[in-house]
């Protein structure tokens, strides 16, 4: 198997030979992409060249995503299996490549399989930010995929290279990396984490070219492409040649493992709350004897739990909510509440309420579907909890 690193480059001269040079002792081939750095020194590519490393240079700054798709173009023409990448600023331990390369010896002989670092952050100097970017993009990437990861934005990965060079990728910045990885999901490539070290530098000495703004606005159109695609129901193409895991057991063969299937289907207190959110905001919009079908074919597209979503949507039904959303949609327009509710007025002329209905529905169906979803992940969280205090205990007792 032909592994190779690559090291994305930007304004991090003062670290990178170090991570080269220490990735050298590991992989015969390093690949750093020097991505249009202005603080390089003028015998910088010697220096690269003496410990056995590559360069591409780019000219101007294209964004990061953009030089590992350089390296992935170099590296598929000779053939490579893999391409591990690590940044260069230090934050990553190259004494962790052994991990990946024995996991790739072991599982990834059929070109199908991305590993992912999950990074350790439990240590010193760890950004609140970090933390809850982390827990929000895994949130959305198995929202996206229906496949949990621990660390959906470490940049510390292999990738199967024939399988990448497969995909047209839209993304060239920090958004790349998500991109990729959802991409290769829907793909039928696999995923694998390992547990990895990290080193984060003080608040005031750490260097890091993400831009909260402009980088987290490109993430969220992404995610929202993403969760569309997920919607439309188009197939995707399979990258690899290994077969898709077995679904859901049959209803046919087995009623009772469906219905357990059904059950336990992205049970996480998250996913059921996400599950419940949807389905009140979406029975409360006036989807005119649809409800259910919409509901339904949201949460298939989604991996969403489809129990949970039509036992809700069974607490909007009429007459309470639609008269609530029609009168505030009324009053809205008209300053005055409807006055006379009757079969005429309100079923008999509902093509004349239609808009009030609407109108409505839009105003009280966010913070309605932000309650009920609230409510079901605190219930689920403490089932969740006190079902493993029992288990603990019950443990306890047999030891």
């Amino acid at each position: 198997m032909k592994v190779a690193c690559v090291i994305p480059l930007y304004n991090n001269a003062s670290t990178v030979l170090a991570v080269a040079g220490d990735c050298r002792r590991y992989l015969e081939q390093v690949v750093v992409v020097d991505d249009g750095s202005s603080d390089l020194p003028p015998h910088f590519d010697h220096d690269l060249q003496a410990i056995g490393g590559e360069l591409i240079r780019h000219s101007p700054n294209r964004g990061k995503g953009a030089a590992i798709q350089s390296a992935l173009a170099l590296l598929n023409r000779s053939d490579t299996d893999y391409m591990i990448t690590i940044d260069a600023d230090g934050q990553h331990l190259p004494d962790d490549l052994p991990q990946f390369l024995d996991l790739l010896a072991k599982d990834g002989q059929d070109g199908d399989l991305i590993v992912i670092g999950a990074r350790d952050f439990t240590g010193k100097n760890i950004p609140d930010a970090s933390k809850f970017g982390r827990q929000f993009s895994n949130f959305w990437v198995k929202l996206e995929t229906g496949v949990n990861c621990d660390d959906s934005q470490s940049g510390f990965r292999a990738y199967p290279v024939k399988a990448l060079s497969r995909l047209k990728l839209r993304c060239c910045r920090y958004n790349f990396e998500i991109e990729v990885l959802v991409r290769c999901l829907w793909g039928g490539v696999r995923l694998r984490e390992i547990p990895i070290g990290v080193i984060y530098a003080p608040p005031g000495e750490r260097i890091t070219h993400f831009r909260p703004f402009m980088d987290n606005l490109r993430l969220s159109l992404l995610h929202t492409a993403l969760v569309a695609r997920r919607l439309s129901g188009l197939p995707s193409r399979r990258l690899v040649a290994t077969a898709p895991a077995p679904n859901a057991p049959s209803l046919w063969k087995s009623p009772r493992a469906f219905f357990l299937f059904l059950l336990h289907e992205n049970a996480t207190p998250g996913l059921l709350g996400l599950s419940a959110g949807l389905s009140s905001f979406l029975a409360i919009l006036p989807l005119l004897s649809c409800h259910m079908l919409v509901i339904l074919y949201v949460c298939i597209r989604l991996r969403l739990n489809k129990v949970m979503a039509l036992a809700i949507q069974n607490l909007f039904m009429p007459p309470l909510t639609p008269f609530l959303c029609l009168q505030l949609g009324y009053f809205m327009r008209h300053g005055t509440f409807l006055r006379e509710a009757s079969m005429q007025t309100v079923v008999y002329e509902l093509h004349l309420r239609y808009l009030d209905w609407l109108l409505g529905s839009l105003v009280l169906a966010p913070p309605i579907a932000v309650v009920v979803g609230l409510t079901v992940y605190a219930a689920a969280s403490r089932l969740n909890r006190k079902k493993s205090r029992l288990d603990h205990a019950g443990c306890s007792e047999k030891s």
